[in-house]
């Protein structure tokens, strides 16, 4: 995730920036980034789930299996049948999503919040919710915020960012992200 991150960055300059200024606002230009700073960086959060949004890790979510016949949205489902939720398509369903393939961190700010409800599943919902959600989230804040606090990342000469995908059991980038970091106050 930190790597798609990093990919939908690149040709969103004005969000990089946003991001970090809010960095420098929240930490300082002179701190390293703590644990205490995560919670308060809405806008990096924001970004966070705008990228979960375009590339859940797992695509599919794991299937789930009803034990007993039910009926959801006028289709039954017998007891027993594999389900599989296609949460990719989901995050792009134009019905639930205003421009579903943009990058639009700012969808989950203030009143964006519930955007798309429980069209937002990157890493399942309810009782089937990822186990490793909440250490995930503040692991890949807490390098993301490190990242983008100490370094410009500018693309090697020559190479264009690639945002493909390819599909598997998880969503990998077609090609890797190769990037060059430089500290923000170097000349």
């Amino acid at each position: 995730m930190i790597e798609w991150t990093m990919t939908e960055l690149n040709p969103h300059p004005k969000v990089l920036r946003r991001v970090q200024a809010e960095l420098s606002e929240v930490i300082g230009t002179n701190n390293e980034v703590e644990e205490s700073h995560i919670p308060r960086l809405a806008y990096l959060y924001a970004v966070v789930k705008e990228t979960l949004r375009l590339h859940p890790a797992a695509p599919l979510l794991l299937p789930r299996s009803p034990v007993e016949t039910c009926t959801i949205g006028g289709y039954t489902i017998p007891k027993g049948t594999k389900v599989f939720l296609n949460a990719w398509a989901m995050h792009r369903a134009p019905e639930y999503w205003a421009d579903p393939l943009e990058f639009r961190p700012e969808r989950f700010i203030g009143d964006g919040l519930m955007a798309g409800g429980l069209f937002y599943i990157p890493l399942g919902a309810g009782r089937r919710l990822c186990a490793g959600l909440a250490l995930g989230e503040r692991m890949l804040m807490y390098v993301l915020a490190t990242f983008l606090h100490l370094f410009e990342w500018e693309p090697s000469k020559g190479v264009v960012v690639d945002s493909s995908e390819k599909f598997g059991v998880v969503l990998e980038k077609s090609t890797s992200l190769v990037v060059i970091p430089r500290f923000l106050d170097a000349p």
